[in-house]
């Protein structure tokens, strides 16, 4: 279960980071212009940052403090996690493929969204590594 942890700690560190940038130029420009741009509306410009620092922070609480939370609420807390974190890279393809977003105001200037569907597939995984891992432990005595 390496890769799971990992992967855990990638997304965590990741999730929590891209967040907080939002927050600083020329992040929140190229942000404000992705949402406007895309269609998706105000509200999608505060959930995007509220999402990404709720999941990037609840996934480090999680690691940090694992021996102190109860293991099926740790098990729940991270999968919720990277359920929406595979929404929010949903909406980030929605995004990277929407023809009023220019590549200027991408992560890496890119317009095929490597980098999204890249975070999904991280997050598909850890859900069912999670799962895998949570059905083994149970299985012992």
């Amino acid at each position: 279960m390496k890769k799971y942890n990992v992967i855990y700690w990638f997304l965590a560190t990741s999730m929590f980071m891209f967040g907080v940038l939002k927050f600083v130029d020329p992040f929140k420009g190229w942000y404000e212009v992705q949402i406007t741009n895309s269609g998706l509306g105000q509200i999608s410009y505060a959930m995007g940052i509220l999402g990404e620092v709720a999941v990037g922070l609840t996934l480090l609480l999680c690691l940090i403090f694992k021996q102190k939370i109860p293991v099926k609420a740790c098990f729940l807390l991270t999968n919720i996690s990277f359920f929406t974190i595979i929404m929010m890279m949903l909406t980030g393809v929605y995004v990277h493929l929407h023809p009023d977003v220019p590549a200027a105001v991408l992560p890496l200037k890119i317009k095929p969204p490597y980098i999204p569907l890249f975070f999904l597939a991280l997050a598909v995984s850890n859900i069912f590594w999670s799962i895998r891992k949570r059905k083994s432990t149970m299985k012992k005595p």
